[in-house]
């Protein structure tokens, strides 16, 4: 993943910790390495204080996939919510732990089992932060 500046609330970053010790157990999935090196190093903030075009959990986000040149929607959701056919990505999947911490105007570089991919951030649709839902 790029490094990039990831925003988080105290409580989201206490989630993600404890998710993100999977790594410990799941050496084979270097993503969740990753995504826990970026949430050590996230900015802790109130959640007024995020940015409201970041892509933050429980947000959703508008994504151009700059080879097929077509938009999706994806919501950054907890492993326990995600249901991919309603467009809801768990933060462990390859591309919801690459969507995190990302802006609108910043392009996704994802690898998949078939490839490269390139998202291109669009449109943060709902952000809790920004929405004043500071208890999701």
């Amino acid at each position: 993943m790029a490094t990039r500046k990831i925003y988080m609330t105290t409580q989201d970053r206490k989630r993600l910790e404890s998710i993100g010790r999977m790594a410990d157990q799941d050496r084979d999935r270097g993503d969740l390495f990753d995504l826990f090196q970026e949430i050590q190093q996230a900015k802790v903030v109130a959640p007024e204080d995020v940015p409201p075009d970041v892509i933050t959990m429980n947000s959703r986000a508008r994504l151009l996939d700059l080879d097929q040149g077509e938009t999706v929607e994806y919501a950054l959701v907890y492993p326990q919510d995600a249901d991919f056919s309603k467009g809801k990505i768990s933060v462990i999947a390859p591309i919801g732990a690459a969507m995190l911490g990302y802006r609108v105007g910043s392009v996704i570089n994802w690898i998949t089992p078939g490839g490269k991919k390139r998202f291109k951030v669009e449109a943060v649709l709902y952000q809790p932060e920004a929405a004043g839902d500071h208890h999701l």
